[in-house]
């Protein structure tokens, strides 16, 4: 009876999932996008289509065809394919598919792929249980993560695998994954409303059908045929691809500093926009500001360090959403500001000497020249610059350094 239900589950799963599943392409020739890495005659496309593809990690954005082009291997493969996704798996599921792998090759002289979806949620010393059996050839893993790989999964499984980077899809790829919907769902969508859906969804392919299928429904549920309003009123908020502690917080962190230091101001704020809209800490990018007003402007402008502190106690004062307006305000100063890594320079120069030469005593003219330094002659020699301008153009570093100019404005 168990095996009678399920039967009828699996059948009404399909009738019942979402668009982008019932459409999820078979074959390479009705794969969208990537060309960059599945183009005729690329490495990657002849490996899938010889079936002799080796263990390899496909990383890029939700929506990008990770998983779609992971379920086509399994469809052309002569392998025993198994499919396991690491927010729920377990190291004794991972032994278990091991264990049959190499049953199989024992036996039969089969080989078996272990497709692990969101490989980056299993943390390292479960990741070091796939490692003997890839090493040695028992299984040929295939990974798929929205995380760089290079931070998030073992080196040691990262060097006996081929790393694939997938790219967000083109608003003209989604645009035709739109038709292809709409003809599945019998749909008239013109060409305005399939672009429009393109731009919505965000470079996500899952976002697009989404998108369609719930505007197609809603213009039938009133009757209407579909209009950009029904489009508008699925797609609500275009999705935001960021997470907080994986490569979006660096990547725009990094695109926020090199606009500011850039001297781009429309560049900066929109980083800054996209960042607070994702959730990104007010406090994490107030402190980057500070740092940033000293490390890149410094002395050209002295008040950029002013500003961006002032930021961050608004930060603190204030919070959110309002505080967004004074770090716009700072961010968008930093940027207009005169650029100068003058000091950023110097510090980092006379850090290499003192690592260099150790920490060399200043001459005795400049050390402490209190009733026990006097004892030992520190302070004699000293010329007060107030009363005597020499004093002003004494060289004051160790003898050993003496000439050396580290801060050049």
């Amino acid at each position: 009876m168990s095996d009678l239900f399920s039967d009828a589950a699996r059948e009404r799963a399909a009738e019942l999932a979402p668009l982008a599943q019932r459409l999820r392409p078979a074959t390479l020739d009705d794969f969208v996008g990537q060309r960059h890495m599945l183009g005729e005659g690329s490495a990657l496309r002849l490996a899938i289509e010889q079936d002799r593809l080796r263990s390899a990690i496909f990383y890029g954005p939700p929506g990008s065809g990770k998983t779609t082009l992971a379920r086509i291997v399994a469809g052309v493969t002569g392998a025993a394919f198994a499919e396991l996704s690491a927010v729920s798996a377990t190291v004794a599921q991972v032994r278990e598919v091991i264990a049959g792998a190499r049953e199989r090759l024992g036996a039969h002289g089969q080989r078996t792929i272990l497709f692990l979806d969101e490989i980056h949620r299993f943390n390292k010393a479960q990741q070091d249980a796939l490692l003997p059996a890839v090493e040695d050839g028992t299984i040929t893993l295939i990974g798929a993560t929205t995380e760089n790989p290079y931070y998030e999964v073992n080196s040691a499984l990262i060097s006996r695998a081929e790393v694939y980077e997938l790219e967000a899809h083109s608003e003209e790829d989604l645009a035709g994954l739109v038709r292809r919907g709409a003809a599945a769902l019998q749909a008239e969508v013109t060409d305005e409303l399939a672009t429009l859906i393109a731009h919505r969804a965000g470079g996500d392919a899952r976002a697009a059908y989404n998108i369609l299928e719930l505007a197609v429904f809603t213009a039938r549920a009133e009757g209407e045929p579909l209009e950009e309003r029904h489009v508008e009123d699925a797609a609500r908020k275009r999705p935001i691809v960021y997470d907080k502690g994986g490569d979006a917080h660096y990547d725009f962190t990094s695109a926020f500093i090199k606009s500011i230091r850039g001297s781009d101001p429309d560049a900066a704020v929109y980083y800054l926009a996209a960042m607070l809209e994702a959730g990104e800490d007010a406090r994490f990018i107030a402190r980057r500001l500070i740092v940033h007003a000293s490390e890149d402007i410094g002395n050209a402008d002295p008040m950029a360090l002013v500003v961006a502190v002032a930021a961050a106690q608004a930060v603190e004062h204030v919070g959110l959403p309002e505080a967004r307006l004074n770090l716009a305000q700072a961010a968008t100063y930093l940027a207009s500001a005169p650029k100068s890594n003058a000091s950023y320079v110097a510090l980092k120069e006379a850090t290499a000497d003192v690592q260099e030469l150790g920490t060399v005593k200043p001459p005795k003219a400049f050390r402490d020249g209190s009733y026990y330094g006097r004892k030992l002659g520190h302070g004699k020699g000293y010329i007060y610059p107030h009363d005597d301008p020499r004093g002003f153009e004494a060289d004051h570093l160790p003898d050993e350094l003496k000439g050396k100019k580290y801060y050049r404005p």
